[in-house]
Formats: structure tokens, C-alpha cells, sequence
């Protein structure tokens, strides 16, 4: 068992008491198969014995639906729409992923509120501001910083779903077509990763490589975790 770790107070109102499950973050930018490595994940650690939660941006059942309906419009300004989100971590974190790691299972997070900052950052939002936002945020146990280049991201979003307004940071960048902002919106988030890696103890993995091949990687590192 572990005695919880905040990046800040955490929820001063509530006693956590210890946590006997791992909360193991996947972060990175659009592309890099976060998603297909969380189902590879959980598959592997179920049929190893292992309880497994699974969560992600936007999955708060008292946030989502106005998260999206927000996003169709584009109507909140940069800090609105940031403090929206704030809230869908905080509702998952409390209700969703402490309840289950007290319970001994193993959480797996698609992002975490690290691709909130850099998301903020990239929009003119202050960077001490948004990290201050965040001192209720539970501290996990592994973050897995997934990182590819961009002519990789580009291939794969080009033929799996294609762009996206905001995936591509239409809504801050301006430009007249969706690659071009694609590429400048995702390199300035690599950027803030980048920046990030050390602050917040990232372990960064290639993801330039085939699925496989990050995978081996990601349950090399977790194998070490499993009690």
C-alpha cells in the first residue's frame, strides 16, 4: 500500500487514507497511439490477474456533454474552457480513479491534466497559473511520455481519421489549411512536453517504432511496478 502524493493540498476535505493499486499515466500528443497501447495494456495486465480501470480526457459524466457541446461551437475563451476541463480531472480523479486505486486496482489514464497545461500554455494561458490549477492532482505512480516526430504523426492522422480543427489548433493558430497548422499546433505541444519531462519525472519512449515494439517497452517498465 502507498500513502497518496499530491502535487499540491489535494482535496483538504477528504481523507484518502493509502492506495493499493498503481495509477500509470500514457501522455503525448495526438497520434502517438496512446489509446492503442491503454487496450494493449489493460488486455495484458487482465490476463495476468490484474484488476484494471481505464480513463481519459473528457469522461467525467458531469462534464462531458457540455465539454463537447463546447468544443462544437468554440464559443469559451482559452481560461473558460480550461478551467472546464479542470473540472472533468477533478470529478474523474475523486469519484473515478482514487476510489478505484483504493480498491487495489490498476488505473490506466489516457493523458492526464500534463496535455491540459501544454494545451493552455500553446493558447496563451500563464504557465505558473495552470500548474497552480492543478495542485489537487494526484501524483502517479509511472508517467509514460510517448514521443514521435512529426512527419510520423502526420502519416498516421493522415490515414487513420484525418485532421482535426482541433487537434490541428485552428482555434489559436488561424492558418489557412488544416496541415499547416497541424504541424506548427503539435510542435509547439512537443515543445511543452519536452519541457515538462523532467519537471514531472516523465519516462519518454520512442513512438516513432511500431506498436509492438512500444509496447515491450511499456510493460518492461510496468512489470516493475506489479506487486
Amino acid at each position: 500500500m502507498a500513502k497518496p502524493k499530491f502535487y499540491g493540498a489535494g482535496f483538504p476535505y477528504s481523507k484518502i487514507g493509502q492506495l493499493k493499486g498503481k495509477l500509470i499515466v500514457l501522455e503525448g500528443t495526438d497520434g502517438v497511439g496512446r489509446s492503442t497501447q491503454v487496450k494493449m495494456l489493460r488486455k495484458w495486465l487482465e490476463k495476468n490477474g490484474y484488476a484494471v480501470s481505464d480513463t481519459g480526457l473528457r469522461r467525467s459524466p458531469l462534464t462531458q456533454p457540455g465539454l463537447n457541446e463546447a468544443k462544437k461551437g468554440n464559443t469559451l475563451t482559452p481560461t473558460t474552457l480550461s478551467l472546464f476541463y479542470a473540472t472533468d480531472f477533478a470529478d474523474r480523479l475523486e469519484n473515478q480513479i482514487i476510489p478505484a486505486l483504493k480498491a487495489g486496482f490498476y488505473v490506466l489514464s489516457d493523458r492526464y491534466f500534463y496535455s491540459i497545461i501544454a494545451r493552455n500554455i500553446v493558447r496563451g494561458i500563464d504557465p505558473t497559473w495552470t500548474r497552480k490549477v492543478y495542485g489537487f492532482a494526484l501524483k502517479p505512480d509511472i508517467v509514460f511520455y510517448l514521443k514521435a516526430d512529426i512527419p510520423t504523426l502526420v502519416t498516421r492522422i493522415v490515414y487513420e481519421r484525418g485532421f482535426d480543427y482541433w487537434e490541428s489548433g485552428m482555434d489559436v493558430l488561424k492558418e489557412d489549411n488544416l496541415y499547416d497548422s497541424f504541424t506548427k499546433y503539435q510542435s509547439r505541444l512537443i515543445a511543452q512536453f519536452d519541457a515538462m519531462a523532467d519537471e514531472f519525472n516523465f519516462v519518454i519512449i520512442d513512438a516513432n517504432r511500431s506498436i509492438t515494439a512500444v509496447f515491450e517497452d511499456l510493460y518492461s517498465h510496468i512489470e516493475k511496478l506489479l506487486d
